[in-house]
């Protein structure tokens, strides 16, 4: 599932290759991925000149001269910026320009394509209940946001309406930078872990971002990411030793998921 880093590199290049441009068609190909009617959603952002791109947690916004075109991957997909008599075999939504380009959205599983208009995207209740960007929170920020709340971090952590953009592919490393157990309670933590885990966010993520993000992932281009499994640190490496103090890394379960952990460096609460 493409998290922050992923969604915040397609939502830069399609910002770099798509602004200036008019949406000349639209095919829709899973009418379920929508929020209106198909031919609603059609007429509504056909002729529109694509003005922005950007995204918040796993919501990519794109901007237009007559509304917004709202895109969520769900669980995985692909969008690719190519000629239109070349599209991949698969895809769902396509969005076709007027020098020949194709945008192809693909949903591997589920996603949305949602329309909202020019001056209500704040009543678009998926997207508006949003925290904020993870990358874009401070330490005092994060202070603010737990304060008097009692949730297991993990948990906290996960809450899109909290904090956007954080899944299960980078939590694991981000709370072992942070030195905390996933079921640690947000009450427990001391000003010191609370800092710590604001930094852990900002180094969890950076690394993904700063390579095109994960290898499993494509860009609107076709090219994988260059975030690979040794950039991890202890994310689904159960049984290597831990790189800071060599301590077996376990799986464990928390809740209704897994969690990888170094046993020593995130002692279990209590």
């Amino acid at each position: 599932m493409p998290e922050l880093p992923e969604i915040t590199c397609r939502a830069k290049e399609m910002k770099g290759a798509l602004v200036g441009r008019t949406i000349a068609t639209i095919d829709v190909i899973q009418p379920k991925s929508l929020n209106l009617p198909k031919k609603k959603f059609v007429t509504s952002l056909t002729g529109s000149e694509i003005l922005d791109v950007s995204n918040r947690g796993k919501w990519i916004f794109v901007e237009t001269d007559k509304g917004w075109l709202l895109l969520n991957l769900g669980m995985g997909g692909e969008i690719l910026l190519v000629p239109c008599d070349e599209l991949p075999e698969k895809h769902r939504l396509v969005l076709g320009f007027d020098d020949g380009k194709c945008l192809s959205i693909n949903f591997w599983w589920f996603g949305y394509a949602h329309y909202a208009p020019p001056d209500r995207l704040d009543e678009h209740k998926m997207t508006a209940k949003l925290g904020p960007n993870a990358l874009d929170i401070s330490t005092q920020d994060l202070r603010e946001i737990v304060q008097g709340r009692r949730g297991r971090v993990k948990s906290f952590l996960l809450d899109q309406s909290k904090i956007a953009g954080i899944g299960n592919a980078y939590i694991h490393d981000i709370l072992f930078i942070a030195g905390l157990h996933p079921l640690r309670t947000l009450n427990t933590l001391s000003e010191g872990e609370v800092a710590r885990l604001a930094e852990g966010i900002q180094r969890g993520l950076a690394p993904s971002l700063e390579k095109g993000g994960a290898f499993y992932e494509v860009d609107i281009y076709g090219e994988r990411g260059g975030f690979v499994m040794e950039d991890i640190l202890i994310g689904y490496r159960e049984g290597k030793n831990c790189p800071n103090c060599g301590t077996t890394i376990e799986k464990i379960k928390t809740g209704t998921t897994s969690s990888f952990i170094c046993p020593s460096c995130q002692p279990a609460p209590g």
